[in-house]
């Protein structure tokens, strides 16, 4: 899917601010000023001068309206959420150039907290995303395990995991390692994941027999010693 440059980096930004709840790490991702701070760096988020106590109350009210979106079953209960949140951010779109970048919109006021930055800037980006007929990229991780929420950017919509070098890996290695205790049970399979030897209607091995294997030489597969 293509999208602009800033609306990427809002949706990289609603994201980690949802996956900071602490019912996703089993910890709070924003529980102080010095982790809000963080935040606000990482993701550029321009025209914040000072954070308080208060605006991590601010922010995890937002952040609770962002986790409602990414849960909404249809676009009309997700364009409720959104509309109410970006009215009350008084989004006001403008041009501006700061810190050396190119042209880009803005939708929230001058001086305005990073609650109301980021439900303005965040809440317009997925209101595109809903115009665009894409509200389904806005996912949840199919781990088990895991309740990530990530955007789906792939061009077929395919993407089904937070991380497919994480979540996704981990559940391939499960499946497999799965696949083979049960051909290990059943003895359809050998220590390579193979079929296992074969076995005759007495009840044989398909392999050498046992007076057979009484003179076999000592060795490896190859009668090589070892």
């Amino acid at each position: 899917m293509l999208i602009n440059h800033d609306t990427r980096c809002a949706l990289d930004c609603v994201v980690e601010l949802v996956n900071s709840a602490p019912q996703i790490e089993g910890r709070e991702g924003l529980g102080d000023v010095a982790r809000l701070r963080a935040f606000v760096e990482r993701h550029k988020v321009s025209d914040v001068a000072r954070l308080d106590h208060e605006d991590i109350g601010a922010v995890h009210a937002v952040r609770a309206r962002f986790t409602q979106v990414f849960a909404a079953p249809d676009d009309p209960t997700a364009v409720a959420v959104l509309n109410e949140m970006i009215a009350e951010a008084g989004t006001t779109p403008r041009l501006t150039d700061h810190d050396g970048y190119d042209w880009h919109m803005h939708y929230f006021s001058p001086g305005a907290s990073l609650a109301t930055h980021v439900a303005a800037d965040c809440g317009m980006a997925i209101a595109f995303l809903v115009l665009a007929g894409e509200r389904e990229r806005l996912r949840r991780c199919d781990a088990p395990a895991c309740r990530r929420a990530f955007v789906d950017l792939s061009r077929n919509r395919s993407r089904r995991y937070c991380d497919s070098r994480t979540c996704g890996n981990r559940l391939h290695v499960a499946a497999y390692r799965a696949r083979r205790r049960e051909a290990e049970e059943t003895g359809d399979a050998g220590p390579d994941g193979g079929h296992g030897p074969r076995t005759d209607h007495a009840g044989q091995s398909g392999g050498p027999t046992a007076e057979h294997a009484g003179t076999a030489r000592p060795g490896g597969p190859d009668g090589a010693g070892a």
